[in-house]
């Protein structure tokens, strides 16, 4: 990574700007032309340094709710159970762990509701049953960007 990539992460991370060819923006920010800002993204991306670009909303304040939840599965139901996860279009993230608890994921919904209708449809088609639901109690604002 050169000092030109970690000139793009910066921006990426802080300064994204939302018009019809943010790369033309940001090309220009960094003296580049704007098929190569794409390709030294798309690159990032390949090398896992990159993750997603996108926004990020607040679920509680479009009437969302959310919920993380922890659930212990077999090694032999492991598959099966990430794939009914990523399955639903309301997990936002979902992690594997070294833990009784092996699998965490966060689920977003319009209402608790539907939350407990997913879970209760996860615990029957996997067959995984020991999942823990937590939701926040206070929130916490990070600011997880990474100075390069």
């Amino acid at each position: 990574m050169d000092d030109i990539d970690k000139k793009l992460l910066n921006i990426l991370q802080k300064e994204f700007p939302l018009t019809e060819r943010p790369f033309a923006v940001i090309a220009e920010k960094c003296g580049l032309g704007e098929e190569e800002v794409i390709n030294r993204v798309l690159k990032l991306k390949a090398k896992g340094i990159v993750r997603r670009i996108g926004a990020i909303f607040n679920g509680a304040n479009l009437g969302r709710v959310s919920t993380l939840c922890a659930a212990r599965v077999p090694q032999e139901k492991l598959g099966n159970f990430v794939g009914a996860v990523n399955a639903y279009s309301g997990v936002t993230h979902n992690y594997l762990r070294n833990n009784d608890y092996n699998v965490w994921f966060t689920v977003n919904a319009e209402s608790r509701n539907e939350i407990a209708r997913f879970l209760a449809q996860l615990k029957e088609t996997t067959g995984v049953k020991d999942i823990l639901e937590m939701q926040a109690v206070r929130t916490f604002k990070i600011d997880a960007s990474f100075e390069m």
